[in-house]
């Protein structure tokens, strides 16, 4: 059946999660199998309008600004950014569904996904991945000194106390100049460009996005000079869900060699490439990631 006008548009509020207030917007019948949508780095909720747009009609999509972003809770503490608070944001979340849901990450969000799926695999019916890294082979690749540690060198500078200045500077400019390196840019104009200066500019939300790289637990090797693989609890990042990683074939922030090994803790890997788009995919080509989506979920029912 056809969803009305009502269904499909978006709603959102303000709900309480672990005793804090996140901003949650929701687009599709209630009814529907519900899609969790996690954004990443320097996004909100409302990143994922497009793609929503496209999946609603087959799933109620959910997606919160999460903990330091948008309207939600933005504690300014590094502390408070730790991986296991981040992921018991969401686990709460879930929760609201008393079922397993199907949970999408990006950029940082992919780093939360990835938490629940193998910390909380009872909450997590399939993962789907879009330009994300699992940590192990991510940690692996930033430790070896190659492109991807050459790639992620702006994380060192972000880590620095009192970052955020350079990044508002300028209404944003460098904010905007970090988003954009040797990408398309092309779909945050006009209109989109000030909701996104607007959500920026909530007092203390750039420390709190910050804090998520200053909380980040992740090594990174200088360029040619490899430092030894830091001790991972290798037994408990296994992925035992249905998992598909969809990649913007042009990203240069995140680069296709850190996600080299990836099988090994993900036996249910489905990895497919999308051509002419780079790390923001799902601006630049919302429909084509919608129709992977759909045919792998309709294959993992």
């Amino acid at each position: 059946m056809e969803q009305s006008r009502e269904e499909r548009s978006m709603q959102a509020g303000f709900i309480t999660l672990n005793g804090k207030p996140f901003f949650i917007r929701r687009w599709g019948d209630p009814a529907l199998p519900p899609l969790l949508m996690l954004h990443g780095f320097p996004e909100y909720g409302g990143a994922w309008e497009e793609l929503a747009k496209h999946l609603c009609d087959h799933f109620h999509c959910i997606a919160p600004d999460q903990r330091g972003y948008g309207q939600s809770w933005a504690p300014p503490k590094v502390g408070d950014y730790a991986a296991s608070k981040l992921v018991a944001d969401m686990a709460a979340l879930i929760a609201e569904s008393k079922a397993p849901v199907t949970v999408l990450g990006h950029d940082w969000g992919a780093a939360v996904a990835y938490g629940l799926a193998m910390f909380r695999p009872e909450l997590v019916s399939r993962l789907i991945i879009a330009n994300g890294v699992h940590p192990v082979p991510f940690q692996r690749a930033l430790a070896s000194g190659g492109a991807q540690a050459a790639a992620s060198q702006y994380i060192l500078a972000l880590r620095e106390e009192g970052s955020e200045a350079g990044l508002k500077k300028d209404e944003f400019a460098g904010l905007r100049a970090l988003f954009s390196t040797n990408m398309d840019l092309g779909w945050l104009r006009g209109d989109r460009l000030a909701r996104y200066q607007a959500e920026w500019s909530r007092p203390g939300r750039l420390r709190g996005m910050v804090n998520w790289y200053r909380a980040s637990p992740l090594q990174i090797a200088a360029p040619g000079a490899p430092i030894p693989m830091p001790d991972l609890p290798l037994q408990r990042l296994h992925v035992p869900q249905p998992h598909l990683l969809v990649w913007g074939a042009n990203d240069t922030a995140l680069l296709l060699e850190a996600t080299e090994g990836l099988e090994e803790f993900a036996p249910q890997l489905t990895r497919t490439e999308i051509q002419g788009c780079d790390h923001w995919l799902h601006h630049q080509k919302p429909q084509a990631l919608a129709e992977v989506i759909l045919r792998w979920t309709a294959q993992t029912v």
